[in-house]
């Protein structure tokens, strides 16, 4: 495939502009010419020229014309190829530049972009701990690169994957749309097979890889790709947006069940201006998460920092969501937990009778909730099946029904909008909120006959 720096002789108005410290070259027609340019951890968005001239239609057209007439002109070179034709939008492999080309209507004007990798490193140049690089030695592991665009994702993974080739001797594949990872010849990379990825990774099971690099997972279908690859005993590394390497975590939730989601990620890499900026591991355990009592232990995800061990996050079933809670925190604030068990009784109270309550916690597995009086019996329900069934949707949590009445002082009544016995439905609040309320607390406005006076009615 691509070698750094290799790829066929340009157009002369845009080999002038792609010079050496640049890595994404920026054309639109009406505009002058604009690049990104300098080291990975000083990219900076500049104009290509001063006083450049605006690139217009015509020329960006013909210039279109002539990166398509390069790739039918280098057709014996597997690293020139068009990737993507689309109606409004082409995408081409050409050595080392993934240039991408898109003209009304799909954009409002002819626009191409081009983009290189800046350098090309290999894994000893990220000075990474020992115990990380013997993990991704291991085939048998699931492992996102996160990051935002233009971080170094891609040429870590480059890097890993040339390590796992020429080091560990790891039989590796890799899965891109598009295609623009540059490693060695003998490592194959497949595109989507028929347009679409589920039919590539039923012929990398058939190829038997040891380790597949799934570059760009993005789309909830990815994810679950990703997930049936890796259940299938494939060590796989993804690449993947996210601002945090937690928030990478919390993309392939709702994709995989709970109880999987360790098997099928364990390592998560987040990169920032190239460098490795934070790693976390997933651990599967069976306890109580933190601030409940030991008879409410269930399955928990551990998110613990690499390698020093220190647990930061908890991931559990917590009623019908999927909790993801910090552990830990200043003291003197109110659990994470205990803000997740409130806002959502409140907010399925809220759902049944339209009416607004309080919590109050009286330890870390029970609680009581303080509702008008009239409202007591429903909450609580025939034979108690209404708060047993509130119980279960937070997780086993012991639940008391009372009345503001028995309130203790200092707590505070919610709603600043309620009527004086606490109750306000959602008909009555958003007639408030839309000012069709018209009672002044004393009577009612009287109707406006002809000539705008008020006018009684006998």
């Amino acid at each position: 495939m691509a070698t750094h720096g290799d790829h066929p002789d340009l157009p002369s108005a845009v080999d002038a502009l792609l010079t050496e410290e640049v890595s994404t070259l920026f054309l639109k027609a009406g505009c002058t010419a604009r690049v990104k340019a300098g080291h990975i951890t000083t990219l900076v968005l500049r104009e290509a020229e001063e006083n450049g001239e605006a690139w217009d239609a015509p020329t960006m057209m013909q210039t279109m014309d002539e990166f398509r007439a390069l790739v039918d002109a280098n057709d014996d070179r597997s690293d020139c190829f068009l990737e993507i034709d689309r109606k409004g939008c082409q995408v081409i492999q050409l050595g080392d530049l993934r240039i991408t080309m898109a003209w009304p209507p799909f954009a409002d004007a002819h626009e191409i972009t081009i983009v290189r990798p800046v350098a090309r490193l290999e894994l000893d140049a990220y000075d990474l701990d020992q115990r990380l690089i013997d993990r991704l030695s291991d085939h048998h592991r699931g492992v996102f690169i996160s990051g935002r665009p233009g971080s170094g994702k891609t040429t870590l993974a480059q890097a890993i994957a040339s390590y796992l080739d020429h080091t560990v001797g790891a039989m590796v594949k890799t899965m891109e749309a598009p295609r623009d990872l540059q490693l060695a010849d003998r490592i194959t990379q497949y595109a989507p097979l028929e347009g679409d990825l589920e039919k590539t990774a039923e012929v990398i099971f058939l190829v038997r890889p040891d380790f597949v690099i799934f570059d760009e997972v993005r789309r909830a279908r990815d994810f679950e790709i990703f997930a049936d690859v890796r259940l299938a005993g494939v060590g796989l590394l993804g690449v993947t947006h996210a601002n945090s390497a937690l928030e990478a975590v919390q993309r392939l939730i709702g994709k995989v069940e709970l109880g999987l989601v360790s098997q099928v990620l364990d390592t998560i890499i987040h990169v920032e201006r190239g460098q490795v900026a934070q790693v976390l591991e997933l651990r599967m355990t069976v306890k109580p998460p933190s601030g409940m009592q030991e008879e409410l232990a269930r399955p928990v995800i551990e998110v613990v920092t690499f390698p020093d061990g220190q647990v930061t996050h908890e991931m559990f079933a917590f009623g019908q969501e999927i909790a993801v809670v910090p552990v830990g925190g200043p003291g003197g604030r109110e659990s994470p937990l205990r803000r997740l068990a409130k806002d959502q009784l409140l907010h399925r109270i809220r759902q049944w009778v339209g009416v607004e309550c309080q919590v109050v916690f009286t330890s870390d597995v029970s609680a009581t909730i303080y509702a008008p009086k009239h409202m007591v019996a429903p909450l609580i329900g025939k034979g108690g099946e209404n708060v047993r069934q509130l119980q279960e949707e937070v997780g086993g949590l012991a639940l008391r029904i009372e009345s503001f009445e028995d309130m203790p002082d200092g707590v505070e009544r919610p709603g600043r909008h309620q009527r004086s016995d606490g109750w306000m439905d959602e008909q009555d609040r958003r007639a408030r909120n839309s000012r069709a309320w018209e009672d002044d607390g004393h009577h009612r406005r009287p109707s406006k006959g002809k000539g705008g006076k008020g006018k009684r009615h006998r």
